[in-house]
């Protein structure tokens, strides 16, 4: 039994839900004799893998959603190795190159070069390009993306390349005038909700208008969440019921018990537990802007005014520091003891002054 994200994520661009206009605009663009590369961005759960896919099987047809996993080895100028997984089909490649860190140079690199160089094993009625896809092209370092913007212009006969990003601002400009951008904004709500009651109705089940409101309300605009929280109050009660409790996410409640944890007690030992906590979320997955955003929520309901505004001058700062870095672990961990200093300082005075 699969999950309601993917059953009922739409696999053509006829099939989907909403920006309507950008689906029309992609038809017509794989219509064109010329296909460009492509850069789309947009915030998490907007639906920017859903739309690459569809773009994929109007490329190439069905064909595409036949995947295999495939590890792929490299070495490196120092003679390490590295090893990558890929998902591919007989047309394109999809791959993070980011997961191998410092040496995302060396997979763009080799990798790229490998698929531009191998032939389609079906080539009757298809294009005489293959597709690779690289996602969180935002998290590359510099030295990688250069290495992207010459290989892109190396294999251009051979090979398109789609690159898949939340943001452009840690995109070089060299690889943006070098891609067509679509920019995939974030669903409504109003839009959401219509999404919600669709997929209950295909499901057998009756979503309250309250409740899905309330839904589309926590999920903020991420129709991904929005349909896992809509699941999950379908499994923990049935039917569902306009005022029932959303269950909140594992990871959300993990990090409000952090900033609690560093509320509680500011010293040394007390960071070294908070910085395994944030090791945790690292770990799973859970992007640094994400945590900096959940933590400094839950910090500031702790603050007055005045404390508020250095507290989100300091989070400024280091999330700053954060997209101009690769090691998030440390800013995250410079914004909680400089949290932790404030804070301290502010209750020493206070409890001076009485």
């Amino acid at each position: 039994m699969s999950l309601w994200v993917d059953k009922y994520r739409p696999t053509s661009l006829s099939k989907l839900d909403y920006h309507l206009t950008q689906a029309e605009h992609l038809k017509n663009l794989v219509q064109q004799g010329d296909f460009p590369h492509l850069l789309v961005y947009g915030p998490s759960g907007a639906g920017k893998k859903t739309r690459i896919m569809s773009l994929l099987r109007e490329l190439y047809g069905p064909g595409v959603e036949r995947l295999r996993m495939e590890r792929v080895n490299f070495t490196t100028p120092s003679n390490k190795k590295i090893e990558i997984t890929t998902l591919n089909s007989n047309y394109h490649l999809e791959v993070n190159p980011s997961d191998v860190g410092i040496y995302d140079r060396v997979v763009i690199q080799e990798l790229i070069k490998t698929v531009a160089e191998t032939h389609q094993l079906d080539t009757a009625g298809q294009r005489e390009f293959k597709v690779v896809l690289l996602s969180e092209v935002d998290r590359l370092t510099k030295d990688a993306q250069h290495a992207l913007r010459r290989t892109m212009e190396k294999y251009v006969a051979s090979c398109r390349i789609i690159l898949c990003a939340n943001s452009t601002s840690r995109v070089i400009p060299a690889i943006r005038s070098r891609c067509l951008s679509i920019r995939v904004p974030a669903p409504s709500p109003e839009q959401i909700i219509v999404i919600l009651q669709n997929v209950c109705k295909k499901e057998g089940v009756t979503l309250p208008p309250e409740l899905a409101e309330r839904i589309a309300s926590k999920s903020g605009r991420n129709l991904r969440r929005a349909l896992l929280m809509c699941e999950t109050c379908k499994v923990q009660q049935t039917p569902m019921q306009p005022s029932q409790e959303i269950p909140a996410l594992d990871w959300q409640t993990f990090l409000e018990d952090t900033a609690k944890m560093v509320v509680q007690e500011q010293s040394p030992k007390q960071m070294s537990e908070v910085r395994g906590r944030l090791y945790e979320l690292l770990i799973h997955g859970i992007p640094p802007p994400t945590i900096f955003q959940g933590l400094l929520e839950e910090l500031v309901k702790s603050c007055d005014m005045q404390m508020k505004r250095r507290v989100v001058e300091a989070a400024a700062k280091y999330e700053h520091r954060l997209h101009q870095g690769n090691k998030s672990i440390f800013h995250l961990e410079a914004f909680v003891a400089t949290f932790m200093s404030i804070y301290k300082t502010f209750m020493e005075e206070m409890l001076g002054g009485m």
